[in-house]
């Protein structure tokens, strides 16, 4: 896998790994076999040339950040583990909010140990705080760095103007959004404004929750996997949205390739400084992501796939993502 340059002085393989499956909002709890599995996928992960891991302390909570301490100390010197501070489980499943600065330095001690590591590579706010001034906010981060516990800082689902402000007052290294066929919205603004900036660009669902693999029926979907309540995946949405996916297994067959490595390869088009981070916590669908690195689609793949139906259930899925921020604002 060849490497690229996500932002100033990182680079990194041109595929990472998200994190989040393996421990948190695909389903049931995970056992102890769950875990032994997906430590399994980091080690090949590393093997395949993966060197970007994206993982949070919510996801879990802290088991994701623990499991990725433990799997990857023996490569510790080969990976970048990026990950996020600032959302917090309530008892009863839902999100809060917290950008308080000496919250945000407390959560900085905890992923440090328990992802065995001297200094977080890249560490991201997870969701802007509305209750707390974001200069504050961004104004702690950036101390972490300056005292050598975070060697970059990231930000996730942030506004442009947002994006602006903070980046005046210390620099971003690299935004996460969601990015995929069917998730394209971030292309408007947010893309354009890391190519003004230099700032890397972790496109989070580049498969579109696995959906554009072709694989997934949201009728399968099991109890506690959070696309049950994603519109996306609602009947009527899902049979409009196998246009989607049609068009991208034909695209595939011209390349002998899977509906999920185009899907991936698609989102490597849009610069060198985004990278991809589709998320598993299985050896066999690693190793079919992985496989999306060396595939390069023509200008009449992107015209076909630039073509296919903009997907339904966006609208309502936005919705969604409101209700869940005002509750988490609570």
């Amino acid at each position: 896998m060849r490497h690229t340059r996500l932002a100033e002085n990182l680079s990194v393989g041109e595929i990472g790994l998200g994190c989040s499956s393996m421990s948190y909002g695909y389903g049931p709890a995970r056992t102890a076999q769950d875990h032994e599995e997906s430590a399994r996928t980091l080690r090949r992960a590393v093997e395949l040339g993966v060197s970007v891991f994206d993982t949070a302390d919510v996801y879990g909570p802290y088991t994701n950040e623990q499991l990725l301490g433990e799997a990857l100390a023996p490569v510790r010197e080969e990976t970048t583990i990026a990950t996020k501070v600032g959302l917090l489980l309530r008892p009863d499943g839902t999100l809060e909010r917290n950008g308080r600065p000496e919250y945000l330095r407390e959560a900085c001690e905890g992923s440090l140990r328990r992802l065995g590591v001297e200094a977080i590579g890249l560490y991201q706010l997870h969701r802007v705080d509305p209750a707390v001034p974001l200069e504050e906010t961004w104004g702690a981060l950036g101390e972490l760095v300056t005292e050598g516990k975070v060697l970059g800082l990231g930000i996730s689902h942030a506004t442009a103007e947002e994006l602006e402000r903070i980046h005046a007052l210390f620099p971003i290294t690299a935004v996460q959004y969601e990015l995929s066929v069917w998730e394209r919205r971030n292309l408007a603004e947010i893309l354009p404004w890391t190519w003004k900036n230099d700032v890397g660009f972790l496109a989070c669902c580049p498969i579109g929750r696995g959906y554009l693999s072709g694989r997934i029926a949201g009728d399968e979907l099991v109890a506690g996997d959070s696309r049950r309540r994603d519109p996306r995946f609602e009947a009527e949405a899902l049979a409009h949205n196998q246009h989607i996916v049609d068009g991208i297994r034909r695209v595939a067959a011209r390349h002998g390739a899977t509906p999920a490595q185009v899907a991936i390869a698609w989102v490597t088009t849009h610069g060198d400084n985004v990278v991809p981070i589709p998320g598993t916590r299985r050896v066999r669908w690693l190793e079919e992501n992985a496989g999306a690195a060396g595939l390069r689609l023509s200008t009449e793949d992107l015209r076909d796939i630039d073509n296919l139906p903009v997907a339904i259930g966006e609208k309502r899925w936005d919705e969604h993502r409101e209700a869940t921020a005002e509750s988490a604002r609570k």
